[in-house]
């Protein structure tokens, strides 16, 4: 069963959940409107003829008029949403369309036309004249005529928007943003001492997991309840632990989890386990911050691609990969034990950061042969992260990234100066990263 958490998250990334919403606002306020008008009868048209006073054919016309118009628009918004859609996945990644679904505005300019069309049909049905006892909701048509001023404004507003949404850097700077703050919460900077990793490692070789809990659908792992986790080894008086992170895909019977001293896992400890991990058919940036690096890596690809030849496009995703990387730096990343009371319950897998920086510059450095702007601006990124990050194996890792991109410029590029110019800097670089190590 799936957590109300997730089934909001899955909400979000719809196109059709906001503007369902605001077809029903506009449906309650139509009938809320027209039983306002029924119940206090007021002869609004001979107070205010200018505002009230169209009759039933006129109101009629102007109804029909707004519905028709709004639900053509509605089809124009829909379409120009499919051309951006077709566009941001062949110009930069298909992984960055779940961004589009999941854009709020795109979503409201959608749902305010068909709400405007709901509106006015609700309103015209309810128009009498002549024969049929005549009835006007005067205030109710009024409405009608704001709202279609209204979406004008909308209208308006979504055509700037969707034109600065499909740039490059509009879409970086979203996926960064997003990265940037997953990374902020699923690696807090203020949360007290690390658990001693060696220490948990010791306890972990300690323990003999035999029950292995397989999983119950193929996907890739979005989530995963820590809290249900430990709740499961506290009432079992196990440990669990995790073979599968967020992230990784997964395989139907394969296993999911490991439970420690049992042999056999019962098909209730089987449910209690995958109830606590949320397996999909894609990735999502919440609990898996490489994901987000991984969107920026293949915008970047794309752009270092002989079809598209961008590279200043992907220059830019070098720079907020180093932005992100220089978020991780100051961070406590590993951290496998989890438990309460001094007692172990959960080993957690997460990725390094070792994990992280190859995932950010190792497919852009090979996809890179001989391109000097971008394996200037790699070296610079990893001098940039080399004076802010902290610890000994840490600075270890970007100088073996300085030892890549420096055997990449002597490999790709051609030009002797250039590649001298380059070998210079990237041997700078290998030096205050070795010499502070």
């Amino acid at each position: 069963m799936r957590r109300p958490r997730d089934l909001w998250t899955d909400l979000r990334s719809t196109f059709w959940f906001v503007p369902a919403v605001i077809v029903c606002v506009a449906v309650t306020l139509a009938f809320a409107l027209i039983e306002t008008d029924r119940r206090l009868i007021l002869d609004l048209s001979g107070s205010w003829p200018r505002l009230f006073g169209a009759g039933a054919a006129g109101s009629r016309g102007m109804l029909s008029t707004i519905a028709g118009s709004m639900i053509t628009v509605a089809g124009v918004v829909f379409s120009i949403t499919i051309v951006s859609l077709s566009l941001a996945s062949s110009q930069y990644s298909s992984r960055v369309l779940r961004n589009f679904m999941r854009d709020r505005t795109n979503q409201t300019v959608l749902g305010v036309f068909v709400g405007i069309f709901a509106y006015c049909l609700v309103v015209l049905r309810t128009i009498r004249g002549g024969d049929e006892g005549a009835f006007v909701p005067p205030l109710a048509v009024l409405v009608a005529v704001a709202l279609a001023f209204v979406g004008i404004a909308f209208l308006i507003f979504f055509i700037d928007h969707i034109g600065s949404s499909i740039q490059a850097s509009q879409i970086i700077a979203t996926v960064a943003k997003e990265t940037l703050e997953a990374v902020d919460h699923l690696f807090p900077e203020n949360r007290g001492e690390p658990a001693d990793e060696a220490e948990g490692s010791a306890s972990t070789a300690q323990q003999q997991f035999r029950g292995a809990i397989p999983a119950r659908r193929t996907g890739y792992v979005q989530r995963v309840d820590v809290g249900a986790l430990m709740d499961f080894a506290r009432a079992r008086q196990t440990i669990v632990r995790m073979e599968c992170r967020v992230g990784e895909f997964v395989i139907e019977g394969t296993p999911l989890a490991s439970v420690s001293e049992v042999r056999d896992a019962d098909p209730d400890a089987v449910r209690q386990i995958n109830a606590a991990y949320t397996v999909d058919l894609q990735r999502t940036v919440d609990q898996d911050a490489a994901y987000g690096i991984r969107q920026l890596v293949d915008v970047a690809l794309k752009g270092l691609s002989p079809g598209i030849n961008d590279t200043t496009t992907a220059i830019m995703c070098v720079d907020y990969l180093t932005a992100i990387l220089a978020r991780l730096a100051h961070r406590q990343l590993e951290t496998p034990g989890r438990g309460e009371a001094g007692e172990l319950q959960v080993i957690v897998r997460r990725p390094t950061y070792v994990d992280f920086v190859a995932e950010a510059f190792d497919q852009i450095r090979q996809h890179a042969d001989g391109n000097v702007a971008v394996m200037r601006r790699l070296i610079h990124s990893l001098e940039t992260l080399g004076r802010i990050t902290p610890g000994t194996e840490r600075r270890r890792v970007l100088f073996l990234q300085v030892e890549a991109v420096s055997e990449a410029i002597q490999r790709t590029v051609r030009s002797p100066r250039e590649r001298a110019e380059l070998e210079s800097h990237a041997t700078r670089v290998a030096e205050a990263l070795k010499g502070s190590s």
